[in-house]
């Protein structure tokens, strides 16, 4: 838990305190808080070993009762470069702290708020989110230390400043976005058979209870007696049956609704349509979308944000070859009674998602829909790990997303979602088919779902390459990053009608 520090750091005798300091254009960098501390700076400066470059550092050992000198243990300058100053910007250097703090075993530290002309809502944020971040490791199956690994998760982390009025907000919004993002981790790196849709149920059922929401879930009985095809028809070669969690969040009739549906393929070997084994380990991740839209409900929650009705369905299930398995040229019938020639068993993802959105358009009525996939191997060769495809029927809607995942560092990009990529889904047999051609291959998935939306303003974003291994960054680990929870979380918090 993050707070703020009424012991100043000359008063603090824990494991380490932490300055910021500044890259100048010519001269020393300097830290701006402590003038004994700045000495070190100027001295190691002069050396060549520290000019305060963007997550260059800085770590001495001070001599007990040094005048000027904080008692700490350990005191540690951490550079923030010489370009603008922004959220991202203090994002990383929290991520670089905690980093750095937990290879040095460090159980407590208080970090030192640096006096700079910017907004400091926004600084201590950016620091709030990258110290948690940042600190992030799962460890649960580990039966034994590894000597050369870093610390565990640091105990406790306070920040300090002259005049911290008006900022604990900034700190509190900064931990709670934070802290959702690493659970949607978390649930992302347990094994597929300690993650199970049941598992999905769970969860859903324990944040209703803490928060005051409704969970209701749709078992395999109920599925089929709404006619929800395609979730069945995934379903099919799995001996653990589907479900589908849906979560509720009321503020007020007059608010807006949105909408949130995410991916929960909590273990895709591609069925029939079978994916190759190398890698296959890592479709446990498969349900990233489905854990980002529940983690961003906990969010919202625990800020008590007011702005939005909001409305979470996770359609989960796992894609399995067993003896009943859905078969290539298979036709099944959607929610809402559309047809699908199943061309590939391995594009099973949009399956799920028609039927939980087409589902939740009909029975909430939301006035917007953002859904949230591993869906397609395709937007990685078009975008790397370092964007999430977006794709939408209303510009004001990506503008919005756009502006949310700029200010989370999670950046996007829209791709085109024109009515020739539909085409490529014409079926001879049924009114669709799963899959069209190879080229395309994010947009025609996204065609797919748009055929189940009707006139919702909607916005689909493919998280095939951004789930895991996303930009190396200070505050992103290796796996699962829990990548579009921060962002949906501040696409609520900055609504305005």
């Amino acid at each position: 838990m993050l707070q703020f520090s009424k012991v100043g750091p000359e008063a603090y005798v824990g494991d380490l305190v932490v300055y910021l300091a500044r890259q100048p254009g010519k001269g020393t960098p300097r830290c701006t808080n402590n003038g004994a501390v700045d000495g070190v700076i100027r001295r190691v400066h002069a050396l060549g070993d520290f000019s305060g470059k963007e997550g260059e550092h800085l770590l001495f050992y001070p001599e007990k009762g040094r005048q000027g000198i904080p008692s700490a243990k350990r005191i540690l300058v951490v550079g923030l470069g010489k370009d603008g100053l922004n959220r991202e910007l203090f994002r990383k250097a929290g991520g670089t702290i905690a980093s750095l703090a937990m290879k040095s075993k460090v159980q407590e530290l208080l970090l030192v708020v640096p006096d700079l002309a910017c907004d400091m809502a926004e600084m201590v944020e950016g620091l709030a989110e990258g110290l948690v971040l940042g600190a992030y490791r799962f460890k649960k199956y580990k039966t034994k230390n590894d000597p050369d690994a870093s610390g565990e998760m640091l105990n406790q982390a306070a920040l300090y400043a002259v005049d911290h009025k008006g900022l604990d907000k900034a700190l509190k919004l900064g931990e709670i976005g934070a802290q959702a993002a690493c659970q949607a981790r978390d649930m992302a790196n347990e094994p597929a058979s300690h993650w199970t849709p049941a598992h999905f149920s769970k969860y859903g059922r324990q944040l209703a209870a803490a928060h005051g929401m409704t969970c209701t879930v749709l078992d395999h009985a109920r599925l089929k007696k709404l006619g929800l095809g395609g979730i069945l028809a995934v379903n099919q070669g799995s001996a653990c049956p589907p479900e589908m969690v849906i979560l509720e969040y009321a503020v007020k009739p007059s608010a807006p609704t949105l909408l949130l549906v995410g991916k929960g393929l909590t273990f895709d070997s591609g069925g029939i349509s079978l994916k190759p084994s190398a890698g296959m380990e890592e479709m446990k991740y498969d349900m990233c979308g489905g854990a980002a839209v529940l983690c961003a409900m906990q969010a919202v929650a625990q800020a008590k944000l007011k702005g939005l009705n909001l409305v979470a369905i996770v359609p989960a299930t796992e894609n399995l070859p067993g003896p009943a398995a859905l078969k290539p040229g298979d036709v099944i019938t959607q929610y809402g009674g559309k047809t699908v020639e199943v061309v590939n068993t391995d594009a099973e993802g949009r399956l799920i998602l028609a039927d939980a959105l087409a589902y939740g358009i009909k029975r909430y009525k939301p006035d917007m829909v953002i859904d949230v996939a591993t869906l397609t191997g395709a937007v990685i060769i078009g975008l790397g790990h370092h964007r999430t495809g977006l794709l939408s029927n209303n510009d004001d809607l990506c503008d919005r997303l756009f502006a949310a995942g700029d200010r989370s560092g999670e950046p996007l990009w829209r791709l085109p979602l024109d009515p020739e990529y539909t085409k490529q889904l014409k079926s001879e047999i049924a009114d669709f088919k799963n899959v069209g051609k190879k080229d395309g291959g994010t947009i025609t998935a996204a065609a797919f779902l748009k055929e189940f939306i009707g006139e919702t303003p909607w916005a689909h974003l493919d998280i095939a390459g951004t789930a895991w291994d996303f930009t190396e960054k200070s505050y992103i680990p290796k796996g699962p990053s829990g990548i579009a929870v921060r962002t949906l979380f501040d696409f609520v918090r900055n609504w305005k009608g």
